[in-house]
């Protein structure tokens, strides 16, 4: 009997490790999907980053529906950054919490942005993300980002 909960305890354990390598390589593979939309955004070519978002993805910015990734890249998001020298990205942290085939991310962000024209525009930012597995690539459902200026600027 004493073989029989040693081997069960075993397999637990084993099984639970193996469940705990999976989320974390999942997990990882979620924050690899963001850290490429925050690299095309710091490109100033969000173009590439259409492959990371659902076809059906929604996306909301300070309080505005902005429709799908496709119709903000088109007429927001691209032509904001047709008139930007540079962007950068700083103070970067994101939870991920992985549930089946969705995944939750929580990011806080500062964000340095360069217009062509004007001064420079400095934003503390959030954003939570929820993504969903299509096959073996995980994409960006829906989209929520709002951001203000820093306190104490």
């Amino acid at each position: 009997m004493r073989n029989l909960l040693t081997a069960v305890a075993l397999a637990g354990a084993l099984l639970g490790s193996s469940a705990l390598r999976a989320d974390e390589a999942e997990i990882k593979a979620v924050k690899a999907v963001l850290a490429a939309y925050k690299a095309s955004v710091e490109r100033l070519d969000s173009s590439s980053s259409v492959t990371l978002f659902t076809e059906d993805s929604a996306v909301f910015e300070n309080g505005a529906s902005e429709g799908t990734f496709r119709h903000y890249l088109g007429h927001h998001l691209g032509p904001e950054l047709k008139d930007v020298k540079s962007f950068r990205y700083s103070d970067y942290a994101v939870t991920v919490k992985v549930d089946g085939p969705y995944a939750l991310a929580a990011e806080t962000y500062r964000f340095w942005m360069e217009p062509a024209q004007g001064g420079v525009i400095e934003r503390q930012a959030v954003a939570t993300s929820v993504l969903r597995k299509e096959g073996n690539d995980w994409k960006i459902l829906q989209s929520h980002n709002s951001s203000r200026r820093p306190k104490g600027s």
